[in-house]
């Protein structure tokens, strides 16, 4: 089986399943089953695939159409320009979440000790750090989850202090000038109701908040008080839907501000204490 072949067979296959952007996903799929560039096929289509590589190819195939994320067969995913390691233990970071970098870094340009909130792949932490080279911490209630936060700071070169606790409970009072977090805040009820991909292979913990889905934007607030120097900023992703209870949340704090994502949605939130 050549390369343009596989391309072919691959694709056909996941339009049947009906998975989106099938030539894509093909192209993303067999480069990493051939450990290489996806430009790389294009210049030798009439390749020969070993026996290794097709087998490799096939599984993926039959991992993707049964709706296992692309990122998580990969194990990759690009965020703010570099590429991260993901696994099932921690969310997809998504591109709408580049905006909470963008937000931190306009509001807070200057920060010395930064603080992410429930950081997953590490995508914020490891982001803002090397963007700034400041003092970066960051919490996380999973520890297979810090886990991989952990090494993508290390692949990265980022200085980055992890602990496993939940929300700030292990954070010393005063002690950040910014405190960023994309935290789960997806209504128990709405589940159901979930693509596939996220609902059947991301992790709970990382997208479920209670019934109203603000049971963690409530403890971030209530605790970033006490966490927060005078002054410091609080920069959250916002769910759909959640941009007026999480500004009453916020009633009391300071030059609030609202930043929409490329749509127009409503996407950031950040105040200042």
């Amino acid at each position: 089986m050549t390369v343009q072949t596989a391309l072919v067979q691959g694709t056909r296959l996941l339009e049947e399943a009906l998975i989106g952007v099938p030539r894509l996903t093909a192209e993303v799929l067999l480069a990493h089953a051939l450990r290489c560039e996806r430009v790389y096929l294009f210049a030798h289509p009439e390749q020969e695939l070993r026996e290794v590589e097709w087998l490799h190819y096939g599984r993926y195939l039959h991992e993707r159409m049964r709706g296992k994320p692309t990122q998580y067969i990969t194990k990759r995913q690009e965020f703010y320009g570099r590429e991260f390691r993901v696994t099932a233990d921690v969310l997809i970071p998504r591109p709408e979440t580049e905006h909470v970098v963008e937000v931190a870094l306009r509001v807070a340009r200057g920060a010395r000790r930064l603080l992410d909130v429930g950081t997953g792949s590490g995508a914020l932490a490891v982001t803002l750090q090397l963007e700034t080279g400041a003092e970066v911490c960051a919490t996380e209630i999973s520890t297979p989850a810090a886990a991989v936060a952990a090494d993508n700071a290390r692949r990265l070169g980022a200085g980055v202090n992890i602990t496993v606790c939940d929300v700030m409970a292990a954070i010393a009072g005063c002690s950040m000038d910014l405190i960023v977090s994309n935290p789960p805040y997806v209504p128990l009820a709405q589940q159901e109701g979930l693509q596939r991909e996220v609902r059947d292979w991301e992790p709970p913990v990382a997208l479920f908040a209670g019934a109203s889905g603000f049971d963690l934007y409530e403890r971030i607030v209530a605790d970033a008080g006490r966490v927060l120097r005078p002054n410091g900023w609080l920069v959250m992703e916002l769910g759909f839907g959640s941009r007026d209870r999480v500004a009453e949340l916020l009633s009391g704090w300071h030059d609030v501000q609202i930043e929409p994502d490329l749509a127009g949605i409503p996407r950031v939130m950040a105040a200042r204490r």
